[in-house]
């Protein structure tokens, strides 16, 4: 099977996702989302297939989302946001065939596998 992560190194979540995913046995392609974003369109493909709105895969600790009223916009405002700071991103995001999970907790990729 093959799976994109979305990966943030310094992430003990992210890094745990990848342990799992390499332990399945997945043709596993890692982006480093922070050097290599997910373009806007990529990012609202991501969160349809995820079944979620950009707000809920909005990463609010350790940026400035909140200030910004982010939590709160509509879901374009919010894509605009985190295409221009990626930080905004929450991780990882996991795409497989069976779909697309943010994985907090990292089990919660075992849904997609």
């Amino acid at each position: 099977m093959k799976a994109t992560i979305w990966h943030n190194p310094k992430c003990g979540t992210s890094r745990k996702t990848l342990a799992i995913l390499e332990e399945s046995g997945a043709d596993v392609t890692v982006v480093e989302y922070l050097k290599n974003p997910p373009s806007r369109d990529k990012l609202a493909q991501l969160y349809a297939d995820a079944g979620m709105t950009p707000a809920e895969g909005l990463r609010l600790r350790g940026t400035d989302a909140e200030e910004r009223g982010l939590p709160d916009a509509d879901a374009d405002t919010v894509l605009d946001a985190m295409a221009e700071s990626p930080i905004l991103i929450n991780r990882p995001l996991v795409e497989t065939a069976k779909g697309v999970r943010l994985c907090r907790p990292q089990e919660t990729v075992e849904e997609i596998l």
